[in-house]
């Protein structure tokens, strides 16, 4: 097995060519998003959520991009050494390039969230490949809720995973284009720690919304990802 990869339980995430590495977020939204017969993959980056997608939904076929060489590069090794190649397309374009014909019944995101003005300002140390990967603006939630109800079917959802204290942003933007919640969930690392994450789902008609919580390494996080996890 490559040095820097990451084995699931029916495919390998080698990611030593991407800033952004395989993590709990990522498993997390892979596991959580309900897809239909066709779902968009935004910012795949090595392309574990496209796989997770893939192996849970048979069914589906999964448009995966990304804006970065690099991570295009990866992924698109990844699903082609991966048991659901035929499922999955990888493409090296941005999600403002696609056109309004081009519908999914299922976007799928792990945004970039840290905000611009946070930047280190110029002419101090340079940011990390990581740290670029994480800027909101390569792709902001406004640009990200936009196009996704843009290139929505009438009844897909909208999924996404937010840091706690980035979830009333993720909802602004939603709802001003017309975005509803749909799903939440709210995640702890422990019991007694306060929330940390957020699974977000819309949908373009509001809906009663389904909400639930999930503690890392209980029962249900273990339930949640146990298909994948060696």
């Amino acid at each position: 097995m490559p040095k820097d990869s990451f084995r699931f339980k029916q495919f390998l995430v080698c990611q030593e060519c991407c800033a952004m590495k395989v993590g709990t977020d990522g498993v997390l939204l892979g596991a959580w998003v309900n897809v239909g017969h066709r779902a968009l993959d935004v910012g795949t980056g090595t392309g574990p959520i496209a796989l997770m997608v893939a192996q849970r939904f048979p069914e589906a076929y999964i448009t995966a991009i990304d804006i970065d060489g690099s991570a295009y590069a990866q992924a698109f090794e990844n699903v082609a050494n991966s048991p659901f190649s035929d499922r999955v397309g990888v493409k090296h374009v941005a999600l403002q390039q696609f056109e309004d014909n081009e519908k999914f019944d299922a976007i799928v995101s792990n945004p970039p969230f840290f905000e611009p003005a946070l930047k280190t300002q110029s002419g101090s140390r340079l940011l990390s490949p990581r740290e670029i990967a994480r800027h909101s603006d390569t792709l902001s939630y406004s640009e990200l809720c936009r196009n996704a109800s843009r290139l929505l079917v009438e009844n897909g959802e909208f999924s996404v995973i937010v840091p706690f204290d980035y979830r009333s942003d993720m909802d602004m933007e939603a709802a001003i284009v017309g975005l509803f919640p749909s799903r939440v969930c709210a995640v702890r690392t422990s019991d007694r720690k306060p929330v940390r994450r957020y699974l977000l789902a819309y949908k373009k008609h509001p809906v009663a919304v389904e909400q639930s919580e999930l503690v890392i390494g209980s029962t249900e996080y273990r339930s949640l990802v146990e298909d994948f996890y060696l």
